[in-house]
This record gives C-alpha cells, structure tokens and sequence, in this order.
C-alpha cells in the first residue's frame, strides 16, 4: 500500500504542474484514484501518475498532458498525450502517440512513442525508442 505521504506529494506535483501544455477540452473537477495500480491525480488537463513496481494503463484521451514519477513501473499509455514529462527510474512505458513533448529527466527509463514531439533527454541511461 502507498503512503498518505507519497499520494499527498503527488497530489501538490499535480497542482504545481497542472494543465502544463494540455490541449483537451476535458475540463473536469480533479479526481484522485490509488491503489494496486499506483496514484493517479488529475488535476485540470493533466494526468499525475506515481507509483513503485507496477503495470498499469494509462488514458491520455484526446490531448492531456502526462507527468509520471516512481520507479520500476511497466506502463500503458493509451490515446494522445499533449505533454509527457517523466522522472523516476527504471520505468518501461509505451505511448500510442505523443504530440507536442517528451521530457525525460529521470534515469535508466525506457521509452517507446509514437508521433513528433520534441523531445529532451535529460537524464541518464534513458533508451527513447521511435516506433
């Protein structure tokens, strides 16, 4: 089980960073979901997913934006992100497509995406795959 801790510092990441390049339309309350699957916080246009050791799916819709922290995660991201930033390490995440950016400050992350985003690759040991 996650920490009230780790859940609440997820939850102010997803403030601090919320709607950050998003082009949905999507203009819903923010929700928050935590369980075997990891946190989830969506806070405006932007998705806040955190968690330790991990499979899980994730729906970027039609242009949210997807900032994903933790480790050791194997990752599903479905529909069109806006923005994708990454932190963490040792994560494996696929995109079905990624428009606008693709951030990656953690280390050892391994990145399989789809699309034409600019990308940055600022930390070390990633492997970012063009499909």
């Amino acid at each position: 089980m996650h920490s009230p801790t780790l859940i609440a510092g997820i939850a102010l990441a997803g403030i601090a960073l919320a709607g950050c390049g998003s082009t949905s339309t999507d203009t819903n309350s923010p929700t928050a979901t935590a369980g075997k699957t990891g946190a989830q916080v969506e806070v405006g246009n932007t998705i806040n997913y955190g968690s330790f050791g991990t499979t899980a799916e994730i729906d970027c819709a039609d242009g949210k934006s997807l900032n994903v922290g933790g480790s050791n995660n194997t990752l599903t991201v479905k529909g069109s992100c806006a923005s994708v930033n990454i932190g963490g390490a040792d994560n494996k995440i696929t995109f079905e497509k990624i428009d606008k950016e693709l951030s990656v400050v953690g280390l050892n992350n391994t990145i399989t995406y789809k699309g034409e985003p600019k990308v940055n690759n600022l930390g070390s040991g990633n492997t970012l795959n063009k499909a």
